[in-house]
């Protein structure tokens, strides 16, 4: 069964990367959640995709010079075209697997240093992961590559995949070249021949990010690892349709 993985929580229909988002995915019936990952001047693990805060908050610059707790002061669905009577929160790694305590949902986290080298942001993850135990449910996944091999150095029994949009030669190769289980492709770059393959040589394929109906029927038909999706609840309707063998 393809698995269903809500982008930044359920964010075609809720603030991106709030609680509220990752509750609704929950509720929709969706296998996980995708997230992101920054780090505070503080060194706290805040989800937060853009590195600077002014896109999706009432405040403005960058995400690595505010504290944790000025970061959590600001509206985070400040960006949110649906009227919010509450304003939603930046919420922290924890806060998020605390949560994921009360559930049984996957957690992609896509770790934001392709741009901002985080130090310390992999070892960081990682100690959350094990305080948790959490091995099983977390998959990570980032465009920075090195930063994937980093993680898999420090916490080895956590699945990991690269993150690309541009064409690549037998992804499977590449996949096992740097020891990731998975591949995080932007779907308009793989053809049905090139996903199965894939599979067939024992790596995950999870695409971004899908939408609309024909591209999840596709990737259902498929029997695609995983789809990631801003719209968790038309997936689950969806794949509910499909017929099973």
């Amino acid at each position: 069964m393809t698995i269903i993985l809500a982008h930044r929580g359920a964010s075609g229909t809720k603030p991106e990367n709030t609680m509220e988002a990752f509750i609704a995915a929950e509720r929709a019936g969706a296998d996980g959640i995708e997230l992101d990952v920054q780090l505070t001047s503080d060194g706290e693990i805040v989800v937060i995709h853009d590195t600077t805060v002014d896109r999706t908050t009432n405040g403005s610059g960058l995400v690595k010079d505010f504290t944790r707790t000025s970061m959590q002061s600001l509206k985070a669905n400040n960006h949110f075209k649906h009227f919010f009577k509450k304003a939603s929160k930046i919420p922290t790694l924890i806060e998020v697997f605390d949560w994921m305590k009360e559930n049984r949902c996957l957690c992609n986290i896509e770790l934001k240093n392709n741009i901002i080298p985080y130090e310390e942001l992999e070892e960081k993850v990682a100690a959350l992961i094990y305080k948790y135990s959490y091995e099983k449910r977390i998959i990570i996944s980032s465009f920075n590559h090195t930063s994937l091999q980093k993680m898999i150095e420090i916490c080895p029994e956590v699945e990991t995949a690269p993150l690309y949009n541009h064409h690549l030669y037998k992804p499977w190769e590449y996949a096992s070249t740097i020891k990731a289980n998975g591949i995080h492709p932007k779907l308009k770059i793989m053809t049905d021949d090139l996903i199965k393959t894939t599979m067939e040589f024992g790596i995950h394929v999870r695409p971004y990010t899908i939408n609309n109906r024909r591209d999840m029927k596709r990737l259902f038909q498929l029997k695609c690892s995983a789809i990631i999706t801003d719209f968790p609840e038309k997936a689950v309707r969806l794949r509910k349709l499909q017929p099973h063998e």
